[in-house]
């Protein structure tokens, strides 16, 4: 009994020990998969689809295929690991499923192959069947992975750190595939469409894999020692959460902040090109821009001392600088469109500061019980797959229509996707807000992490 007690006492103190950089590090490498092939889906996967043949209305419906499918599993996902643990193990079948699935997704159409026949409802259904397949692995390895946060540490600076060097990994990932796409798309030329996205595929899927191998092998199964002393407490019922206001704040800033980045990340390639008459480097040049200067800031933010305070601080700021650039992008006039390297630092730092903190208010929110916290990263990743799923569908589905205001066509272009890509992330930022002010955040503890992250 004593030693029992003594054992507790030893872990609860290792947990609330501020983590070191490797810890840090090697957690935040085993998210680049994941954050590797949702830019590729995000930024490539409607351009491919209207390549091979399909409408923008059936690429659209293979995109919320896969949302929807990421969706739902993620609810799943999150109570089974909430009931067996084992977080590492759920992490690489994830990883398996998305690497498998994913060249499939940007391959060609596997029924039409087998049944001789390339009817456009068929091949929806083929991309939509693969697209599902691989949101299920890229959901069970997301929600593995965020999981993991508040069972490695109690420290909640630590937490933060954790968030934000897995912002940062996300930041490269987006870089590393501009930066193999543009090499592809030089280099493969000549060479067929679906050659050149395959190839994109595949190396990516063998870079990230690199990385969730380098995570699975430094990063130290949380379950080990804290798993076993939860399943002496009663487990946490679905129901203890949705008692919670805290719950529903948090929930819904995290889907606006998913909403800003994702549709922000799916229309601005054709807003630079059709819309501001920008040159066709300019869809690798401007989101590069985005993700450099997001990276710089997740990098800062991991030296920052952390408060619940400083949370709702810093995530406003970045609303607020999302607003200013949504103004921006409606306004901009396709002459003056050099302005938008100037724009896409703003939102750059915007999108890591609202990323970072939303995330880490998840963490808030779970604090200590640690039964249910697989579910609640499941359930606010599942609103935020449906919700990002269905504004895409609507607003891809109408990306094509012509301009809806007239009265200024002389100086601005009122596209759909001009307002969809300034609008929606403005007034989403704007909503969740005033969401976080109202907040009633616990107060956290501010220590100093183990090891500087940069030395």
């Amino acid at each position: 009994m004593v030693n029992m007690m003594e054992n507790e006492l030893s872990s609860e103190a290792e947990l609330d020990e501020p983590l070191g950089r490797v810890s840090i590090f090697s957690y935040g490498s085993g998210h680049m998969l994941n954050d590797i092939t949702s830019s590729c889906w995000f930024t490539y996967l409607l351009v491919f689809l209207t390549d091979v043949g399909l409408s923008p209305s059936d690429a659209a419906v293979v995109m919320l295929s896969g949302q929807l499918a990421d969706g739902f599993t993620t609810i799943f996902v999150g109570e089974l690991i909430d009931r067996f643990g084992h977080f590492k193990l759920w992490h690489a079948g994830g990883s398996i499923l998305v690497a498998v699935s994913f060249s499939s997704v940007f391959g060609s159409c596997l029924p039409c192959k087998l049944t001789g026949t390339n009817s456009s409802t068929l091949e929806t259904v083929g991309y939509s069947t693969f697209a599902s397949i691989f949101n299920i692995g890229w959901a069970v390895t997301q929600v593995a992975h965020m999981s993991m946060v508040n069972c490695m540490t109690s420290h909640p600076t630590s937490r933060v750190s954790l968030v934000s060097c897995r912002n940062a990994f996300t930041m490269v990932a987006n870089l590393g595939l501009y930066g193999i796409a543009l090499l592809i798309f030089t280099l493969l030329r000549s060479v067929n469409v679906m050659v050149q996205y395959r190839w994109i595929a595949y190396v990516s899927i063998s870079i990230g894999s690199c990385f969730v191998v380098f995570f699975l092998i430094g990063t130290k199964e949380p379950g080990s020692n804290q798993h076993r002393e939860n399943k002496r407490l009663s487990r946490i019922s679905w129901a203890y959460w949705f008692k919670k206001v805290l719950y529903y704040q948090v929930a819904l800033v995290y889907t606006l902040t998913r909403l800003v980045t994702n549709v922000s990340q799916a229309l601005l390639a054709f807003y630079v090109i059709n819309d501001l008459e920008m040159p066709q480097s300019s869809k690798a040049l401007v989101p590069a821009i985005i993700y450099i200067c997001s990276l710089i800031v997740s990098v800062i933010l991991q030296e920052t001392r952390w408060s619940s305070w400083r949370l709702k601080v810093y995530f406003s700021a970045g609303a607020v600088l999302w607003i200013l650039s949504g103004v921006g992008i409606v306004v901009l006039p396709s002459r003056m469109h050099n302005f938008m390297y100037a724009i896409s630092i703003i939102i750059g730092a915007a999108n890591a500061l609202m990323t970072v903190t939303s995330i880490s208010m998840e963490g808030v929110l779970v604090g200590e019980d640690l039964n249910g916290c697989a579910f609640v990263y499941g359930s606010l990743s599942f609103v935020d797959k449906v919700s990002c799923g269905l504004a895409l569908y609507i607003l891809e589905s109408y990306q094509g229509s012509t301009k809806i205001s007239s009265n200024l066509g002389m100086v601005f272009g009122y596209s759909v996707t001009r307002l969809g890509l300034g609008l929606v992330p403005a007034a989403c930022s704007l909503l969740s807000a005033i969401v976080a002010y109202t907040m009633d955040l616990p107060d956290a503890r501010r220590r100093p992490l183990a090891e500087p992250l940069l030395a």
